[in-house]
């Protein structure tokens, strides 16, 4: 990754830390402005569950086509609740069948390019009980 990549990538994981602080009322007060600033600041990023969540405040206002942008976008970077939402969409005749079809091909994309042989015997030992992630 390159350094810019990880200064943003940062960046996002900063700008969503501060936000759920502030959805928990933990340290800053309530403002929701500041709260969409922050989850369009994260989402922008490339932090997924962000844009999973101003899809969430879209949707919650009205506003669904600009939400089912969002999933698709969060379901293009791997978030599998997403996807799942997205198939609901599609479903209920939200999402059209090619725009659906091609959010799983990225999504799947998405979840494989993250796989590695690390990240299989971390996760079966996590299952195992053997390892506790951090944070």
């Amino acid at each position: 990754m390159s350094e810019l990549n990880e200064d943003v990538a940062k960046s996002a994981d900063a700008y969503a830390f501060h936000l759920y602080k502030m959805i928990e009322g933990q340290g800053v007060e309530k403002d929701e402005k500041k709260e969409i600033y922050h989850l369009e600041q994260a989402a922008i990023g490339g932090h997924p569950e962000a844009r999973h969540n101003l899809a969430c405040y879209e949707e919650g206002n009205g506003r669904i086509d600009r939400a089912v942008k969002h999933y698709i976008i969060a379901a293009n970077l791997g978030y599998d609740l997403s996807i799942q939402v997205l198939k609901m969409c599609y479903k209920g005749g939200k999402v059209s069948k090619e725009d659906f079809a091609a959010a799983l091909r990225r999504h799947q994309a998405a979840v494989d390019a993250t796989k590695s042989p690390q990240r299989e015997a971390a996760s079966i030992a996590q299952a195992a009980g053997k390892f506790r992630p951090s944070g």
